[in-house]
């Protein structure tokens, strides 16, 4: 059926009101949105993964400088004798040190001192930074009473710098020093610190190991044996 003129037009017109559909201007402003959502997104994930770089990179670096070393053995190790009553026992032990090429000053500020009057060591009142635990067979003392004494040419401060040299010296008991070392010293049990009443003397064939523990760097460690006899001045070598 033919249908009249004006009709086909009405149909016409409401078809092309009813059509949907989106501009060029549309697309581009979601095109637009879609790259600004995508760049944000890229530099948050670019941004994490530098900080998480930099982090690890701080973690290794001060994993590394805890690791290295930084203080090493620079000659014997000596070993004191003394007698607490008529038990022979080891009162003090030396160790020479020096710092390792290249490595940071170490702080040697040491919490006690030895003047060789009265009763050794005397409390110095120093905050040390550097630590020294003894072990042996039957006893962990965390941290022991020790004093320094600088050695050839140093600059005379309590830093280890680089071509300096330390005697470190470890007490493990009193040294009355009314008699000289040489002549059967007289040494007493520690009120604290050292080898109190309550511990094991240091004896002939017994091992012992010390760490020195400074602030940065990794841990010296000295482990040595006694001989069957004891000298007054024993090398342990």
């Amino acid at each position: 059926m033919v249908q009249p003129a004006g009709h086909v037009e009405e149909i016409i017109g409401t078809m092309n009101t009813n059509q949907r559909g989106i501009t060029g201007l549309e697309t581009a402003i979601i095109l637009i949105a879609f790259v600004v959502v995508a760049s944000v997104f890229a530099f948050t994930v670019l941004s994490t993964g530098v900080f998480a770089s930099e982090r690890a990179k701080e973690t290794i670096f001060a994993g590394l400088e805890q690791t290295k070393s930084s203080l090493r053995p620079s000659g014997s190790v000596i070993a004191f004798k003394g007698f607490v009553g008529s038990t022979e026992a080891i009162f003090k032990v030396s160790i020479l040190v020096e710092s390792v090429d290249g490595a940071d000053p170490i702080d040697l500020a040491a919490p006690y001192t030895a003047d060789g009057s009265g009763t050794d060591p005397d409390s110095a009142a120093a905050t040390n930074r550097t630590s020294i635990v003894y072990i042996d067979d039957n006893q962990i003392l965390q941290d022991v009473p020790w004093s320094v004494n600088f050695l050839g040419d140093d600059n005379g401060d309590d830093l280890l710098d680089d071509g300096e040299k330390a005697e470190i010296v470890v007490w493990l008991l009193n040294r009355t020093t009314a008699t000289d070392v040489t002549s059967n010293s007289s040494v007493n049990y520690m009120a604290s610190g050292g080898l109190t009443s309550t511990g094991t003397l240091l004896t002939p064939n017994d091992q012992f190991t010390l760490e020195v523990q400074p602030s940065t760097g990794a841990v010296l460690t000295v482990r040595r044996t006694l001989p069957a006899a004891l000298d007054t001045v024993v090398n342990l070598r």
